[in-house]
């Protein structure tokens, strides 16, 4: 009789603990999973720049953190919200909360590696709000290839949506073959934009999200197009055709206009760089060579020219060489 109570507890403590496993894993896989941080991205997406002026919203709203303390917090930093729409435009799985960290981490850093090498606490400073910027040059830059990605996409996706229109399919059902045949990034976009309207938003709103989430000059195009289409009526799929080639003629000039200010950006990238190439090579080879500069005023304040003059030629060769077509 013993042995059976025994059993029979012994077989009670495995069911409880197998059942808390599968309810620990199924808790995860629904909260943290795969499947919800594909879902939970979504939703950001389609909520960052959510246009309308319904006070309720189907949209779940953004969050710039995942603590709400902090999320108060930063709401309160100036253009916050345009930190928040460059991070979902360069496609980084980042929140403002953890961009800011990240960059309050570069400037503490080089603010203290500065400070302790030179005690120069002018100098420390600056050399810590350089190092705060990478992280902002890092998200800009990822911002740039994303939709320069976009737009060599754009003229195959519309005319996917233009043979779509063709063979009787209506609108929504086009930007859905947009989403599920084209690659990412502008495949993840139109299945965002699809998601939208199926859920409810209306197409001038979703269409409108979706150009702030891209905000390219040929995407623009295409979304007047269909806006006024939509008022005024008319052959959409032609007009899709006309719009893929006018984006096409627009890269392949812009394809040459970038071949012919080759030799500009090249001549740019080797006088930004080459003060600081002869200055590391200086240091390695003669390390007291160059303490005159942040150890006399005269040569703090050279340095602080010289930083000036370089950051205005930088500005000036990058409007030099900077062309829009």
């Amino acid at each position: 009789m013993v042995d059976t109570v025994f059993l029979m507890f012994g077989i009670a403590i495995f069911v409880a603990v197998a059942l808390g496993l599968e309810g620990a894993f199924m808790w995860w896989n629904a909260t943290r999973g795969p499947e919800a941080q594909r879902i939970a991205r979504r939703l950001r997406e389609a909520s960052a720049g959510a246009h309308g002026n319904s006070q309720l919203s189907i949209l779940k709203q953004r969050a710039l953190s995942e603590s709400g303390g902090l999320d108060q917090f930063l709401m309160l930093l100036p253009r916050i919200h345009s930190i928040d729409r460059a991070l979902v435009q360069s496609g980084l799985n980042l929140s403002v909360g953890e961009f800011v960290g990240i960059t309050i981490i570069f400037l503490v850093l080089g603010f203290a590696s500065i400070l302790l090498t030179t005690h120069n606490l002018v100098f420390a400073f600056l050399i810590g709000l350089a190092l705060a910027a990478l992280p902002l040059l890092y998200v800009w830059h990822a911002r740039s290839k994303r939709l320069a990605m976009v737009e060599q996409q754009l003229p195959d996706a519309i005319d996917l949506m233009s043979r779509a229109l063709r063979a009787g399919h209506a609108l929504p059902a086009a930007l859905q073959m947009v989403g599920d045949e084209m690659h990412d990034p502008i495949g993840g976009e139109f299945k965002v934009l699809f998601d939208e309207i199926n859920y409810g938003v209306s197409v001038h709103d979703a269409l409108l999200n979706l150009l702030t989430r891209l905000p390219t000059g040929d995407l623009r195009y295409l979304v007047v197009a269909i806006l006024i289409q939509r008022e005024t009526g008319g052959n959409l799929a032609e007009l899709f055709d006309n719009i893929s080639s006018i984006v096409r003629q627009r890269l392949t000039l812009m394809g040459e206009v970038r071949t012919l200010s080759a030799e500009g950006r090249m001549s740019a990238w080797i006088l930004s760089l080459l003060p600081f190439a002869a200055g590391g090579a200086i240091l390695i080879v003669n390390p007291g060579f160059l303490q005159v500069l942040w150890s006399d005023p005269v040569g703090i304040k050279l340095v602080y020219g010289a930083i000036a003059l370089m950051v205005f030629g930088i500005w000036w060769m990058t409007r030099i060489i900077k062309i829009h077509v």
